[in-house]
């Protein structure tokens, strides 16, 4: 199968050796997102919550930008510096996400790119 390179302003550049999202047949593997702003690049500033939204709105773009939306989201895994915040991703996820929800895996982890505190990645089925 021909891999096809997804690639959108409306989410951050990739910051290393990787693609924003790679479309393979009906399957888009979206690289894992961080906080950041794409028009600056920098880690949006504030609450976790906004750090959590600023993530799902980057995942909603490159979705967009392959075709598809979140809710053709199958998989997502989340990477947290601090598991107490797992409850926000919780009630991000229910507004970014329509029943049926993708399956999920939450993952505490020492650090992150760029000193972010959260980053998803996500496989969609278009």
């Amino acid at each position: 199968m021909t891999r096809q390179i997804i690639s959108t302003t409306n989410a951050p550049a990739a910051i290393g050796t990787y693609s924003q999202a790679v479309r393979v047949g009906n399957t888009v593997y979206i690289s894992g997102q961080i906080p950041l702003d794409p028009a600056t690049m920098q880690l949006v500033s504030g609450d976790i919550d906004a750090e959590i939204r600023r993530v799902f709105d980057n995942l909603a773009a490159v979705a967009e930008a392959a075709g598809g939306t979140l809710d053709h989201a199958v998989k997502v895994t989340v990477f947290l510096t601090d598991l107490a915040h797992f409850g926000r991703v919780n009630e991000a996820m229910a507004t970014y996400f329509q029943q049926p929800y993708p399956a999920r895996a939450a993952i505490g982890v020492a650090a992150l790119p760029r000193g972010a505190r959260v980053e998803v990645e996500c496989t969609l089925s278009l």
